[in-house]
């Protein structure tokens, strides 16, 4: 199903609306979009359960988005297929109308008689575009933004902690090494003093025994 309806104004807006899909037909818009625009949008695919009475999403619903550059021969920009909700980006790289196409589909087999149970039948798909200048968009992310600054800022503090241990551990590196450089040092002076006590004490009695026999042999 092909459907022209101008989805948002070209100022930076956002707004929220929702319609029904039978089978898997697609449901497309098309919109205008000047050059170097960003669109997000997020959706949200339910199906209508008679035990409930109400419009409820399942894990077997998937959703396959694609947009489309109608200017450039139909020139396909995003294509993702997504869960029962989700969300979708893209920069419009030129102006012109761009064919943005929602198709739903479900393997809970109730889809087949969706449509007898309940006057819209099919599936209810919620859609929230923004469209405009990015820092409007980004807006909406705030919170995801300071959560990974928050994470990024206990990182750079754990490795500010680590850097600090490592420059302890290397001064304390430096500390042991000198400390044994010094005690060799001390250990190898003590070693040569006592060589040459020992050697002068040799050389004494060497030449007092010299001088004994010396003696002794005149007499």
């Amino acid at each position: 199903m092909r459907l022209l309806l101008p989805l948002l104004s070209l100022s930076t807006a956002a707004q929220a609306l929702y319609f029904f899909i039978e089978g898997s037909s697609p449901k497309c818009f098309y919109e205008e979009l000047p050059h170097d625009t960003l669109v997000v949008g997020h959706y949200t695919a339910e199906e209508y359960d008679d035990h409930r009475g109400g419009w409820f999403k399942h894990d077997g619903i998937s959703v396959y988005i694609s947009v489309d550059e109608v200017f450039d021969n139909e020139h396909r920009v995003v294509s993702q297929r997504g869960a029962a909700s989700g969300k979708f980006t893209f920069t419009a790289a030129a102006a012109g109308d761009h064919k943005i196409c929602f198709t739903p589909s479900s393997n809970s087999g109730r889809s087949n008689w969706l449509s007898l149970s309940h006057p819209n039948g099919g599936i209810r798909l919620t859609l929230d575009v923004a469209i405009g200048e990015t820092s409007a968009i980004e807006s909406s992310d705030k919170n995801k933004l300071e959560d990974l600054a928050a994470r990024v800022k206990d990182l750079n503090a754990r490795l500010n902690d680590i850097r600090r241990e490592q420059v302890f551990q290397r001064e304390r590196e430096a500390e042991f090494r000198d400390q044994s450089e010094s005690t060799n040092a001390r250990v190898v002076r003590w070693i040569l003093i006592q060589l040459t006590v020992l050697g002068v004490t040799c050389a004494w009695q060497l030449s007092h025994l010299r001088s004994f026999f010396i003696k002794q042999k005149l007499t």
